[in-house]
């Protein structure tokens, strides 16, 4: 399998890196903190054509597939770009607006509700509410529900809200649907996951290269190489596996891509979270204070890793499936 980006994924992955680093960058992080969605990057994310990627050029959409999709959220990751971009992505096809940007899409698990109610991320923005089952998927319009009630979040620059009346939606998918929606929005998470770990990375050698100890660059000692060495090996390997699952998902001839989707998110969530507090460690006494970028990295990578399934989940899916396979 040919894993190398050709040219117009090279320059899809340019292109998105340059928008993030243009409008939503590293330094504007803690004005950003506990803020509603801005809508002008919202309308200018939807002008570059993130919200309609997976749409075909019939439907207005860009036409491209998972492999594409995942470079998309792979750069968003590594640029911590909030909002409920991943729904809005994963509906584009079911609710009519969501790939234009007018209609503001978010979504929970069907998993996660619990007595017809749910943790909702961006919930006071959203315009739809996508409850993805097992069998189904439902919309909700949030103006129909009852007020949601606004709750402290893990990450700050993802507010959550506590909705509930999510019983009985319009069905807008079947099972078919809900599983490939499951397939799609786990690769993707998982490729989000990916783009922290290398940020994580870049943060943590950067900061090697520069901060002097005993006259010489903290990077030099072999302590701090063997932790840039690991954390280069997590991302990698986060990278391919999130590559990997998105190219089943494209083409995936006689493979199921579920347990590719699942292997992905494992290992790009433990990259994600080991990354992140590896970097926390190597910047020493400020890397865990509040401005610092990996306190961010790591509150995104603990928020995304329960996403579509945390990681233990999948390797208990993953498992599970070896066993029946073996018998």
């Amino acid at each position: 399998m040919e894993f190398r980006l050709d040219e117009a994924q090279v320059g899809l992955q340019e292109t998105v890196a340059r928008f993030c680093i243009d409008r939503v960058p590293f330094d504007s992080i803690a004005a950003r903190e506990h803020t509603p969605l801005d809508r002008d990057v919202w309308r200018d994310l939807a002008a570059l054509g993130v919200h309609s990627l997976m749409l075909g050029e019939h439907e207005g959409g860009s036409g491209l597939g998972p492999v594409e999709a995942a470079i998309v959220f792979e750069q968003l990751g590594d640029h911590l770009v909030t909002g409920p971009i991943l729904w809005s992505v994963l509906a584009a096809s079911l609710v009519d607006g969501a790939g234009s940007g007018d209609v503001i899409v978010g979504g929970v698990d069907g998993h996660s509700v619990d007595a017809e109610s749910a943790i909702v991320e961006h919930g006071a923005d959203i315009d739809v509410v996508v409850v993805v089952h097992d069998d189904r998927v439902e919309q909700y319009r949030t103006a129909e529900l009852p007020a949601p009630v606004a709750l402290d979040p893990l990450d700050p620059l993802t507010p959550v809200v506590q909705m509930s009346g999510l019983v009985g939606g319009d069905v807008i998918g079947d099972e078919s649907v809900a599983r490939g929606l499951r397939d799609l929005g786990t690769v993707l998470v998982a490729a989000s996951l990916s783009g922290i770990a290398a940020r994580s990375l870049e943060v943590a050698r950067s900061y090697a290269l520069e901060r002097q100890q005993f006259d010489a660059p903290i990077g030099s000692f072999q302590a701090i190489k063997h932790l840039l060495a690991d954390m280069y090996v997590r991302a990698g390997l986060a990278q391919c596996s999130s590559y990997a699952a998105a190219a089943v998902l494209q083409d995936p001839g006689e493979d199921d891509p579920g347990p590719a989707a699942a292997a992905a998110k494992v290992v790009a969530a433990d990259a994600a979270i080991k990354n992140a507090s590896a970097a926390i460690q190597v910047l020493g006494g400020m890397g865990f204070t509040w401005d610092m970028l990996p306190n961010h990295l790591l509150k995104r990578a603990w928020v995304l890793e329960h996403t579509f399934g945390t990681g233990e989940q999948h390797a208990e899916h993953i498992g599970a499936a070896l066993v029946e396979a073996n018998r």
